[in-house]
């Protein structure tokens, strides 16, 4: 039984040996072959007009190019499936984004020639990961500007080549000036192609300072303006980064920052006002957040010092300079109470709480106007009925009320001899008011279709009047403004 058990065993071992050889081709079978728009030898590829970055490049290749191919992008994670490539050229191809984690999984990518491309956008992690690349080369590609840090990480670069773009040299490429004037990396000269004033300059020979801006964020809420005898500065409000305080410099015709307005006080600024009382100069900050102070700074002759914390955790969101009977006031309008009136007190040169406007919560701004000797004030409701009321001699009393649908701007303007006042809407069309002085009051005059408006501004440009209509969620509008005579 046990001999005759024997044959069995044997065709059972080959029938076993031959499913392994079977398996072994099959897997052999799969191995990646040469895309169609590819050429493929042992260790390189070389592909035109590809249509896409293809997916079944052989993973063993060391070597990958593309030339005047057709994709758009090169997407995150775009050679995960070819981890031992050592050079990647990619040469007169029309894609024009570069995203995050490109040429993630590339360990041992020494060479990376990105060049003669249509590039308008590279993501500031494109590289990352490349820790072994020693070559790189983005040249003439058009581009403008980098995206600061893109070369952090890259440990192992020895050149750098970024001629032939056509880089527009202003605050965005402050960060590249730096770089070069700390990398061990050799880097080809290169030159700005924009401003006027830095055309054709050599960047490499350019100082940090040069490149100073006003604002170097994207969350400016207010900038103003200050001239201090013949100095101009300019205030700039921001909701992250912090505020700061230019000068403007005449000899390198431009702003530099010369200090920062202390954090821990103006944490969500939403307005600025400046003035002077006497022969000192100030500005106030409204600080909208629940932790912040609105504060009173003070020019001591070389900047602006805190001279005065107001309104601690009311979340101003807006104030308001003007005199009444001569005396300096300040209005501050409040999301969590109602308007409050400071009075500038001369024996302790600060201001000190007056009164509040009654009957008045949740006014996002307030503005003063005159009519000869009389003082007036716009209050700004978002929903609900805005305001204009008269001093009274001890308060501010009741005009009249004109229906809110979304305001947040309800603008006083005096142009030639006429007195405006405008009433912004998000909901509805903006209300233009005129003065009538028989009635001294303001009634309808005219609307306007602005999407979403939050500032009025005259402009007058050789003898000619403008107003300038600023839009959050549309197009800033100018109007004209024009007298028709109606007698002929």
């Amino acid at each position: 039984m046990g001999n005759a058990s024997r044959p069995f065993r044997r065709i059972a071992y080959f029938l076993c040996l031959l499913c392994m050889l079977l398996l072994t081709e099959g897997k052999k079978s799969v191995k990646p072959k040469c895309p169609a728009s590819c050429t493929c030898t042992k260790d390189n590829a070389l592909c035109e007009n590809a249509r896409s970055i293809p997916t079944s490049v052989p993973p063993d290749v060391i070597s990958l190019s593309f030339v005047r191919s057709a994709f758009t992008k090169i997407p995150e994670g775009s050679f995960l499936l070819t981890p031992s490539l050592q050079l990647l050229l990619f040469t007169s191809n029309s894609f024009d984004v570069i995203s995050d984690d490109a040429f993630m999984g590339l360990p041992h990518l020494e060479y990376l020639f990105i060049e003669n491309n249509s590039i308008k956008s590279i993501s500031r992690n494109s590289f990352r990961g490349l820790k072994s690349l020693i070559h790189l080369s983005l040249a003439n590609n058009n581009l403008q500007t980098l995206p600061k840090d893109i070369f952090k990480g890259l440990d192992s670069l020895t050149n750098v080549d970024l001629r032939g773009n056509t880089f527009n040299c202003d605050c965005k490429l402050k960060w590249l000036v730096e770089w070069l004037g700390s990398t061990n990396a050799t880097v080809e000269d290169i030159y700005c192609e924009s401003p006027p004033e830095y055309k054709k300059r050599k960047i490499n020979s350019l100082s940090p300072k040069e490149f100073d801006c006003i604002i170097t964020g994207t969350s400016t809420v207010v900038c103003k303006p200050i001239i201090i005898e013949t100095q101009l500065y300019v205030i700039v409000a921001q909701l992250f980064g912090g505020s700061h305080i230019y000068k403007r410099d005449i000899f390198a015709n431009k702003f530099i920052k010369i200090q920062d307005i202390e954090i821990l006080k103006i944490r969500k600024p939403n307005d600025i006002e400046t003035f002077r009382i006497a022969e000192d100069w100030y500005f106030v900050v409204a600080d909208s957040s629940k932790a912040g102070f609105t504060t009173v700074y003070k020019w001591n002759g070389n900047g602006f010092y805190s001279h005065q914390s107001l309104h601690a955790w009311y979340r101003d969101t807006d104030v308001e300079y003007l005199e009444i009977a001569g005396k300096p006031h300040l209005i501050l309008s409040s999301s969590s109470q109602r308007p409050v009136i400071y009075q500038w007190n001369k024996g302790t040169t600060e201001f000190i709480k007056r009164l509040e406007i009654q009957d008045m919560e949740d006014v996002y701004a307030v503005k003063h106007f005159r009519v000869k000797e009389d003082v007036y004030i716009c209050l700004t409701r978002f929903i609900g009925d805005s305001k204009v009321m008269k001093w009274g001699g001890s308060a501010f009393l009741d005009l009249q009320r004109m229906p809110s649908r979304g305001s947040m701007v309800f603008q006083p303007l005096q142009i030639s001899n006429y007195q405006y006042a405008i009433l912004g809407s998000d909901y509805s069309f903006t209300q233009v008011y005129y003065w009538d002085t028989e009635k001294a009051k303001f009634v309808k005059f005219q609307e306007l279709n602005i999407q979403a408006p939050r500032s009025f501004t005259h402009v007058s440009i050789d003898k000619r009047n403008f107003l300038f209509a600023s839009s959050f969620k549309g197009t800033t509008l100018i109007y004209k403004h024009v007298i028709v005579d109606l007698s002929a």
